[in-house]
């Protein structure tokens, strides 16, 4: 009779803990059925990158005058610029430009210190290829249209999580011409000058 009754004993606490169990691993499946929807069916749909986004550097060969300083600012001294110097004219004549992707840590150096602001930054982060030698990009693979994902009728743009409109939770189906949360860096900039511009006003009252 005892040994029947901690038969019974055992069996209620073994399915006390397993409801416990099973009740933890609810509570969290619940927890995340309230969370935004992290999930991109990728390639079908891709994210848009935020403004400021260091993606594929675009490169324009007519405004370089061979300067090297984004092979100076370059932690890894990366670009390879080809140049030779004309004696009539008394300046550099750009013969070859190339950047590997697969070894720059698109730190954005060079595009920042480019006195010509031949270089920019692209929205462009898809290039993953096969083999590595393939990302050794030369001035015509530089000087490629930037890419936009808006641009591109095979794909549905989903905007980033963190630039949602107040109170969405999903990228879909938003409507046209919704705002993102807060306020974008040109409107910051613009309210930082006008309150500039009030403080000098109120100085000369």
């Amino acid at each position: 009779m005892l040994n029947f009754l901690k038969q019974v004993g055992d069996y209620a606490k073994e399915s006390a803990q397993a409801a416990k169990y099973i009740g933890q691993g609810l509570s969290v499946t619940f927890d995340h059925m309230r969370r935004r929807p992290v999930t991109v069916q990728y390639p079908y749909e891709r994210l848009i990158p935020s403004e400021r986004f260091r993606g594929r550097i675009h490169f324009e060969f007519d405004k370089c005058i061979s300067c090297e300083v984004c092979v100076r600012v370059c932690p890894i001294n990366l670009p390879v610029v080809d140049w030779e110097f004309n004696r009539e004219t008394k300046k550099k004549n750009l013969k070859h430009y190339s950047i590997d992707f697969g070894v720059c840590i698109f730190c954005g150096n060079c595009v920042e210190y480019c006195p010509t602001n031949c270089l920019s930054m692209t929205e462009e982060y898809d290039m993953s290829t096969y083999d590595r030698h393939e990302l050794n990009y030369d001035n015509v693979a530089l000087g490629r249209l930037p890419y936009k994902v808006t641009q591109d009728p095979m794909v549905t743009p989903l905007r980033e999580l963190g630039y949602l409109p107040k109170g969405v939770t999903d990228p879909h189906d938003l409507p046209e011409g919704s705002r993102r949360a807060g306020k974008l860096p040109q409107e910051i900039l613009d309210e930082m000058e006008a309150d500039d511009a009030e403080a000098k006003e109120d100085a000369k009252a």
